[in-house]
Formats: C-alpha cells, structure tokens, sequence
C-alpha cells in the first residue's frame, strides 16, 4: 500500500500506529511501487531500528550478481545496513539452484541479512534448495511466503506438513482473499468504488463462485461478536505451522481491526465449522469412503504431526 494507496504522511502513520501496536514484524518488497514502499518505510522507521524485523525480497534474477546487486538497493532505499530476512520472491524458469543459494550466502557473509528465505516456493522446491545449502554448508532458507486463506488453501497438501517437520517459518499473505472475508462485500450490495473489487478479477471471480459460503462466514462473525476480517486472520493463525499472517492496510484503522485478530481464541469445533462454510479444501480420489481403505494422501497431509523433528 505504501506509495501506492498510501502517501508518505499516511505511510507513517500506519509504521507508527503498528509500533504503539507491539507489530515487530514487517515484510516489503522491492518491486512494491517500484521501490517507493521500502523508501518510505526505511524513512518512517528512522530511530526505530532495533524495535522491528523487517523482511524484504530478491527484485532482478536469480544469479549471484543480480542478488547482491538486488539487496544493495534495497539497503539504500531502506537507509539501513542490514535487513533481517532476505527472500527470493518467486521462483524463476530456469533457475540454477546452488547459483541463487550461493547468492543468498554472500548476502550472509556480508552481514546484509541476518537470515534468508522464499516466497511461494513448492515444498520440493524448497527442499532442494536446503540440500544444497547443507551439501555446501551455507545457510538454509528458514521461510517460505505464501498466499493462504479459506479460499486458497492448496498449501495444506504439502508446504504446512513440510514447516512442522522441518521447522520452517511459514508467513501467510492475503488472508483476507482481497478483501473478500472483510464484510465490505455482501450479497446484494453495490461493490464500493474505493476497493479492489472494481478492478481485480479475483474478487469478481470469488465472489460469484463463493457468494453463500461469504454470506454464512459474515453472519458466524457477527454471531461470534467479531469482525470478519479478524476472524479471517484468526482462521489463518489458528494452523500450527503458520508462524505469521501478513496483513496489508491503508489506514490505521485497519490495522488496529486487524491486530485484534491475535486476541481470537479459536475453539477445535469453531475452526472446523468455519472451514466447513467453504467447500475449498483441495480434493483427490478419498479411498476413505471405502471399508478398509483409511491411509491414503487426503487423510495424510492432514497430520502435520506425522513425524516431530528432534
């Protein structure tokens, strides 16, 4: 949001609402507004420092020149010496492994970054990366960014149980799905002009695909005595393997609705009725409907506790 829907007065006062907050972790990128987010987040924290993790992402390719080259402006636009994390943003066609984790290493080496890590790599991906960051004794990627929300939900097949078994740090954006599973968009009512919905394709889509399911979440929020977009977040946290939802805003108080999300205890029946509300969960043959036939993928991949990492 920031450079885009945020000018710099506004920018500043959402970095310092989430400070009074207790936020301490923020995530950007380069390619956010071309570079004007990360100016004018470095800019909003200036004697800030100390109080928060920041993260952001690998802007050119994949080669180790483009990595350092990548992490060096974003060190100038931030007016910082190092971030904490430092993320391939998405995987490339054609990427060379053991070039890009070698990349990441000299950002290490170089005191950049404190640690690295991606953003929507498949588990398998992910894992070969830290083979050959094991085989060569760099630092593994220790997170993985990825979309997750009651519409999205393909990462529960692979990359959740892959966290809890390898203990890695799953962060979570767009667990509102676009705004969708905040209540601004009710069935029967007019879309308002000032959000994403006249222009993102994804809302239209969503919304006609899911329109009851939106429909019965609202009304379990206002039931339960929340916001849906708490409750939303509140979906997303409730998973063992996610260590942190991200949640974008362009106005203080946004963020102030969304932070209550954290103070939402869940019950095991609440999260399963409002899973059940939406029927996304990612399907295959369930031989479970056959006697005798219990220990297929489906039934798996909802154990993430199949193995406990020593």
């Amino acid at each position: 949001m920031f450079g885009d829907r945020c000018d710099y007065q506004q920018s500043e006062k959402i970095v310092k609402t989430a400070l009074d907050l207790g936020i301490n972790f923020i995530d950007t990128a380069a390619m956010y507004s071309n570079g004007l987010c990360e100016e004018y987040l470095g800019k909003a924290l200036k004697g800030h420092r100390d109080e928060i993790f920041i993260g952001t992402k690998v802007v050119k390719g994949l080669d180790q020149k483009s990595i350092i080259e990548s992490i060096d402006e974003s060190l100038n636009r931030l007016q910082m010496d190092y971030v904490d994390l430092y993320m391939v943003h998405w995987p490339v066609k054609g990427m060379v492994i053991k070039e890009m984790m070698a990349g990441l290493n000299q950002v290490i080496e170089t005191k950049k970054a404190m640690y690295v890590g991606c953003c929507n790599f498949p588990a398998w991906l992910l894992a070969s990366a830290n083979a050959v960051a094991f085989e060569n004794g760099w630092p593994k990627l220790v997170c993985n960014q990825v979309a997750y929300n009651l519409f999205e939900r393909g990462i529960e097949v692979e990359i959740l149980p892959q966290a809890i078994a390898e203990g890695i740090v799953i962060m979570a954006y767009r667990p509102l799905a676009v705004g969708l599973l905040s209540g601004k968009f009710r069935q029967g009512k007019p879309f308002d002009e000032n959000t994403r919905g006249i222009t993102d394709s994804r809302v239209i889509t969503w919304f006609t695909q899911y329109i009851e399911s939106i429909e019965r979440f609202v009304k379990f929020a206002e039931k339960k005595g929340v916001q849906p977009a708490e409750l939303a977040v509140a979906w997303v946290a409730y998973s063992p393997a996610v260590t942190a939802p991200i949640v974008g805003v362009s106005s203080e108080n946004q963020l102030k609705n969304s932070a209550k999300a954290v103070d939402i205890q869940l019950t095991p029946e609440e999260y399963r009725t409002i899973t059940d509300i939406f029927d996304t969960e990612v399907k295959e043959e369930g031989l479970q409907l056959f006697p005798g036939m219990k220990y297929n993928f489906p039934r798996l991949r909802r154990n993430l506790f199949l193995t406990k990492k020593e």
